[in-house]
């Protein structure tokens, strides 16, 4: 893997200044999701990391909407299952729920009560790490769950927001970082 795709994807994602709020500065993907090459290049970069990290998961859990994009491109590389973890309301059947903390407010994140079992090791996966509140839940599902998450991936990472401490001890792994 060379650093021409960590470039790739750093001239590829678009900064929008002021959206959704005046002074954030919003890193939008979404011309990332319209290169195919970029697209695969994120999941064999991914797979390969992973292998060297030594995180063998069973399954890899992603947050909608776009870790439904990266997870189940991911599980199809690595030959395991995906698990959807969804906003309330949103999944049949019987769920699992944690409420957990934004800097508006809380919302709270589902997953089906049999999407994974206490033998399962899994990797999160998301676009972006920001405040980690998103990722933090999945890891309380997952771990409620009884599955060990073995270490979280995002493509984007704004540092200086404390995700990575609010996540400890689950090990974290970004493609690229933008200043918060």
């Amino acid at each position: 893997m060379s650093d021409e795709l960590l470039q790739g994807l750093r001239d590829t994602i678009r900064t929008v200044p002021d959206f959704p709020l005046e002074g954030i500065m919003f890193r939008d993907i979404t011309p990332v999701l319209g290169d195919p090459g970029l697209l695969s290049g994120i999941t064999e970069r991914f797979a390969v990391d992973m292998r060297d990290l030594g995180w063998r998961p069973d399954a890899v859990v992603g947050p909608g909407a776009r870790g439904f994009i990266f997870g189940p491109l991911l599980a199809t590389k690595l030959g395991v299952g995906f698990v959807p973890v969804r906003k309330r309301g949103k999944l049949p059947g019987s769920i699992r729920q944690v409420e957990y903390s934004l800097e508006y407010g809380t919302n709270i994140l589902e997953m089906h009560e049999d999407a994974l079992s206490s033998d399962q090791r899994v990797v999160i996966i998301d676009d972006l790490l920001a405040t980690g509140g998103t990722v933090s839940a999945c890891v309380e599902l997952c771990e409620g769950a009884g599955a060990e998450v073995v270490g979280s991936l995002f493509v984007i990472e704004l540092v200086g927001l404390g995700a990575r401490g609010r996540l400890d001890p689950v090990p974290v792994h970004t493609l690229v970082e933008f200043p918060a």
